[in-house]
């Protein structure tokens, strides 16, 4: 879905106001709900590790990188450590380690084929049945991609990951807002935040999200581009949550943008989408180009004519990072 604009304002008497407020007591019901599950759950101990790349608010935040980003540091480390997703967008139910050779988005979702780029990755609707399968491949540690209000797995380490851009929204939580729950309930399950800002120059508003006071850590985080962009004029496109941060970043990084096009998140793009951005692309005598999530979301017959513009999640202190890690790893007692 494309979030409506007002869940990214904060007052006012105008239209968004009206609606959120009219919507306000549908959020008390989801965020009650959401609490009462995640209090009357009992989380299955798979045994090892489980981490935890969450948010608390509907949309990109930059999840999915910050996954990718651990993993290998974790391998660095020396361990086995795997990538569980639900799957979000694919067929499959799981358990299944997802194979990039023979599997498509359609199949498994977008990001569990990123994650597997990695290291090794599962999609399973029933993340502790995923989980016991990675442990019976081998896994020594699991990355769980999103999941943060999923309470069906014991996890020893919780990262909250907030956009500091986009910040809480309007505050309030779903539908009247982006919220999955209310801040102050989900902060407290977190063991960690993760902030991500446009660039590394580009320093957290702590006091604005709230952290400036957090008792737990907080690290600052950015997307950075893998490489420059192409040359010449480019037609961008992207269904993410946010997609004009990538027409933003692609400008940023020297990219002559001569249009673009947004689509919702995890958009499944159809032989008609196609069509539209080929005869864009040659009205504009310019070439194609997306986010690696879109492009594993093309048609195979397409790919080859869409650059795709990787990008990875940097950390402004990586030494905190690790430590976190290694204290989670060496720490060997049971999660909450």
């Amino acid at each position: 879905m494309r979030e409506p604009a007002f869940w990214r304002t904060d007052g006012g008497r105008g239209s968004g106001s009206l609606v959120r407020a009219l919507l306000t007591p549908l959020s008390w019901i989801y965020a009650w709900a959401t609490a009462r599950r995640i209090r009357r759950t009992n989380p299955l101990d798979p045994g090892i590790p489980v981490i935890c790349i969450g948010n608390l608010t509907l949309g990109g935040t930059g999840k999915t990188p910050v996954a990718q980003t651990i993993l290998g540091r974790l391998s660095n480390m020396g361990y086995r450590a795997h990538a569980l997703s639900r799957g979000y967008g694919g067929r499959l139910k799981g358990p299944v380690r997802v194979d990039p050779a023979t599997h498509a988005a359609r199949d498994v979702g977008d990001e569990p084929l990123l994650l597997a780029r990695v290291a090794p990755a599962w999609i399973s609707r029933d993340r502790p049945e995923g989980a016991q399968a990675a442990v019976e491949d081998g896994a020594q540690v699991l990355v769980l991609d999103d999941g943060h209000q999923n309470p069906t797995l014991r996890k020893r380490l919780s990262f909250v990951v907030i956009d500091g851009e986009a910040g809480w929204g309007a505050k309030t939580v779903f539908p009247a807002g982006p919220l999955r729950e209310p801040v102050a309930a989900g902060l407290a399950r977190a063991d960690a935040v993760i902030v991500m800002t446009r660039n590394a120059d580009t320093l957290p508003d702590y006091h604005g999200l709230g952290l400036a006071d957090l008792e737990i850590p907080v690290l600052h985080a950015w997307l950075a581009p893998s490489g420059p962009p192409p040359r010449g004029p480019l037609v961008a496109f992207a269904g993410i949550g946010r997609p004009q941060k990538f027409f933003d970043a692609l400008q940023a990084a020297g990219a002559n943008l001569t249009e673009t096009g947004q689509f919702a998140d995890h958009h499944p793009y159809s032989q008609g989408d196609l069509k539209r951005l080929k005869r864009l692309a040659r009205a504009h005598e310019s070439a194609l180009i997306t986010t690696e999530k879109d492009w594993v979301r093309l048609p195979t017959a397409m790919q080859p004519e869409v650059t795709a513009w990787p990008v990875r999640a940097e950390f402004a202190n990586p030494a905190a990072l690790d430590g976190l890690l290694r204290d989670m790893m060496d720490a060997g007692a049971p999660g909450r």
